[in-house]
């Protein structure tokens, strides 16, 4: 996916929801978090997002511009109508949070280091490589991502499990097992 790509879904989420802030969460975030994303961090034809202030929109955009709709179909790539809950950060992401106006659009995006909590809460093999990216790169650091794995909600995910997975990641980029 193309910064370019990420764009038009926004241009066509506000258009369906009528809402003029997007939170984008998932990896396709990373468009709006680097300036060039190497190639492996972009491989997503997939938009996750939600309007930050109305998120029950959501279901609606999904419907028009999401997975196998006219859109995926025409373009290539589509949008992920997602909630709130759908990402996995640690309760204060959102003072880390960057935001990126384009025109009349606002696209809400977390630090990186809160995205991947997302990911090695989630722990899909899928999700791997995007992370070892982003640690072999110093895109992020290890100690920053296990500090913020330790404040999600422990009740209802497991923090040694989602830390034992960075941390499987870290070793991999040390020793260029990239399975």
């Amino acid at each position: 996916m193309k910064k370019e790509q990420l764009l038009h879904v926004l241009r066509a989420a506000a258009e369906i929801s009528g809402e003029k802030s997007f939170v984008v969460v998932g990896s396709q975030a990373i468009l709006l978090a680097l300036q060039e994303p190497e190639a492996g961090l972009t491989m997503s034809d997939e938009i996750d997002l939600y309007p930050a202030v109305a998120p029950e929109k959501s279901d609606a955009i999904d419907g028009a511009i999401g997975a196998l709709s006219l859109f995926h179909d025409t373009h290539g790539y589509h949008a992920d109508g997602v909630s709130p809950e759908t990402a996995v950060m640690p309760p204060d992401w959102m003072a880390r949070a960057s935001f990126q106006y384009f025109g009349d659009l606002t696209a809400i995006s977390p630090d990186l280091h809160d995205l991947c909590v997302s990911k090695c809460v989630a722990g899909r093999e899928k999700d791997a490589e995007f992370v070892r990216i982003l640690l072999r790169n110093g895109h992020v650091l290890i100690d920053t991502l296990v500090e913020r794995i330790a404040q999600i909600d422990g009740q209802k995910h497991s923090i040694p499990v989602a830390i034992a997975w960075a941390r499987r990641r870290w070793q991999e980029t040390q020793s260029g097992d990239s399975r």
